[in-house]
C-alpha cells in the first residue's frame, strides 16, 4: 500500500512539473489581443473596381481574371457573370494602412492597378474614393491618397530593423474578410530570388492570402517592418511563405511617388546569373561566389565602363555580392549618376572597374548582325551543333553562335544543354560558327570543367561543362 502511495506521489511530481512547463512556455509566447486593438484603425479595407468589357458568347461566366478562381470557391459565381450583355465592374480586393494624419495610404501596385475606381473604407465603415498619387510595378508599391484629416496612422520601424525568428503579425482581409490578424515569425530576411526584383523581401511564415496584398506587417513594438505582397503557392492560397517588401524599400519608394509621381532606379544594364560550384570551378574561382555576368546591353553604363560577359561581380559600391539576385536591388537603391567602384574576377584575377550608375530605363533594346548555316556533330561531348539561319535569328533573337540540334548521352546532356540551345560563347572564347564550335573543342584539354554560355528561350546562361580525359 505504502509502495503504490509512493507512486503515485512520483507521476503526481512529474506531472506537476510538465503542466508548470508547459505553462511557462505559453506565458512566454506573445499576446496580440491588445496590439491588434490598437492597430487596426490604421488599416484600411481597398476595393478597386476596374469596368470590364462583355465577354464574348460562350465564355465562361466568372473567367474575368481580376476575379480569381478562389474567390468563387469561397463566395461562388456573382450574378452579374452571368449576364455577359452587359458592362461589368469587377472588383479587386487588397489592403493598406494610413501613413499620415493627411490621408496618405499605402499598398500593393498589383491591387490598384488598371481601377477605374479605387474605394477605400476605414474601421469605423467611413467609405472614400482614392486618389492614386502614383504606382511603381517595380517593386508592386503604390501610393493612395483620400480626402481626410486626422486620421489615426501607424508607427514605422527603423529601417531594416527586423531579425530572423522574431515574432511579426498582419492584419488585412483575406478573402474579403476585414481585418483578420494573423502571426509568425520572420523565416528569413533579404530574400532577393525572384526573377528581376529590386526588393529584398522579409520572408515570413504568417498566412496570407488573396486579400491581405498591401496590408502591414507589424513587429511587437507595434511598428510596421513590411508591406505584404507575396505568397508562393501551388494551391492559390496559403502553404507557409509569405514575402513582404521592407518598410526602408516601402518609404523611399512612396516619397519618390509623392513628390516626383514616379520612382528613379539605378542602372548597370547586364544580365546575370548565380555562380555554382561548378561554374566557380570553371572560371578558375575558389569560392562560388558573385554575379556571373551573362550579357552586357549595348550602350549601358556597364559596356560604357567595360565590363564583359563572363566577368563575375564579386563587390558592387563597397558591399559584397554573394548572390545574384543581392545586386539589382543594391544597384537599384544607387542614385543615377553616381560614380561607383565594381569589383569583377576576370581571367582568374580581381581587377576593379569604375561605373557611372544610369537611370533604369522603362525598355531596354538588344543588338544584332547576320550569317549562313552549316551542321557538325562532336561524339566527344555528345552533341550536334548547326549554324544559324535567318528563322532561328529572328526565333531566338541571337545573330552569333550555333544551336544544338541533339543531345545524346555524355558531357553536353551532363552539362544541361538542350536541343535548341544557343551556345555563343566556350571557354572564354566567342562562338559563331560551327567551325569556331569545332575549333574550341579541338583544343579543350580533358579533366576540366569550362563555362560555356548559352541562350535559352531569349535568356543568357553559363552552364559548367565537364570534358573527361
Amino acid at each position: 500500500m505504502l509502495h503504490m502511495t509512493h507512486k503515485v506521489s512520483v507521476w503526481a511530481v512529474v506531472l506537476s512539473a510538465v503542466v508548470f512547463s508547459l505553462s511557462v512556455r505559453a506565458s512566454s509566447l506573445p499576446d496580440f489581443t491588445e496590439l491588434a486593438n490598437e492597430l487596426k484603425p490604421a488599416v484600411v479595407n481597398i476595393s478597386a473596381i476596374q469596368a470590364v468589357r462583355p465577354q464574348p458568347s460562350g465564355q465562361q461566366p466568372g473567367g474575368n481574371q481580376q476575379v480569381p478562381e478562389l474567390f468563387r470557391q469561397f463566395f461562388g459565381d456573382m450574378p452579374q457573370f452571368n449576364q455577359p450583355q452587359k458592362r461589368r465592374k469587377a472588383p479587386s480586393l487588397g489592403s493598406g494602412f494610413i501613413i499620415s494624419e493627411d490621408g496618405y495610404i499605402l499598398t500593393n501596385n498589383h491591387v490598384v492597378d488598371g481601377a477605374d475606381k479605387v474605394m477605400v473604407r476605414l474601421i469605423d465603415r467611413r467609405e472614400f474614393e482614392a486618389e492614386v498619387i502614383g504606382l511603381d510595378p517595380r517593386s508592386d508599391l503604390a501610393l493612395l491618397r483620400i480626402d481626410a484629416g486626422d486620421l489615426p496612422v501607424v508607427e514605422l520601424a527603423k529601417p531594416d530593423d527586423i531579425e530572423v525568428g522574431e515574432w511579426v503579425m498582419a492584419i488585412g482581409s483575406p478573402f474579403g474578410f476585414d481585418y483578420s490578424v494573423t502571426a509568425g515569425i520572420v523565416s528569413a530576411i533579404g530574400r532577393t530570388s525572384f526573377r528581376g526584383s529590386y526588393v529584398p523581401f522579409i520572408q515570413t511564415d504568417v498566412a496570407i492570402n488573396p486579400g491581405n496584398s498591401g496590408g502591414p506587417l507589424f513587429n511587437l513594438d507595434g511598428e510596421v517592418v513590411g508591406i505584404n505582397t507575396i505568397i508562393v503557392t501551388r494551391s492559390g492560397g496559403y502553404m507557409g511563405l509569405s514575402f513582404a517588401i521592407p518598410m526602408s524599400v516601402a518609404m523611399d519608394v512612396a516619397e519618390q511617388l509623392k513628390t516626383k509621381g514616379q520612382v528613379s532606379r539605378g542602372w548597370l544594364g547586364v544580365e546575370i546569373q548565380d555562380v555554382s560550384r561548378q561554374l566557380a570551378e570553371s572560371f578558375g574561382m575558389r569560392n562560388a561566389a558573385g554575379a556571373l555576368v551573362a550579357s552586357v546591353v549595348p550602350g549601358s553604363p556597364a559596356e560604357q565602363a567595360g565590363l564583359m560577359v563572363s566577368d563575375i561581380i564579386t563587390e558592387f559600391d563597397g558591399y559584397e555580392v554573394e548572390l545574384s539576385s543581392e545586386l539589382p536591388h543594391l544597384v537599384g537603391r544607387t542614385k543615377a549618376g553616381s560614380d561607383v567602384k565594381v569589383t569583377v574576377f576576370r581571367n582568374g584575377k580581381s581587377k576593379t572597374l569604375a561605373v557611372t550608375v544610369g537611370d533604369l530605363p522603362t525598355k531596354i533594346v538588344a543588338a544584332s548582325n547576320k550569317k549562313s548555316p552549316q551542321q557538325g556533330s562532336n561524339e566527344h561531348l555528345g552533341m550536334v551543333v548547326g549554324d544559324l539561319n535567318d528563322q532561328l535569328r529572328d526565333r531566338t533573337g541571337v545573330d552569333e553562335g550555333v544551336v544544338v540540334i541533339e543531345v545524346n548521352h555524355g558531357a553536353a546532356a551532363q552539362a544541361g544543354l538542350r536541343r535548341g540551345d544557343v551556345i555563343t560563347l566556350m571557354n572564354g572564347q566567342q562562338i559563331t560558327s560551327v567551325a569556331d564550335f569545332e575549333r574550341v573543342v579541338a583544343a579543350l584539354e580533358g579533366d576540366t570543367m569550362v563555362p560555356v554560355r548559352i541562350v535559352r528561350q531569349g535568356r543568357p546562361i553559363f552552364l559548367p561543362l565537364k570534358i573527361s580525359g
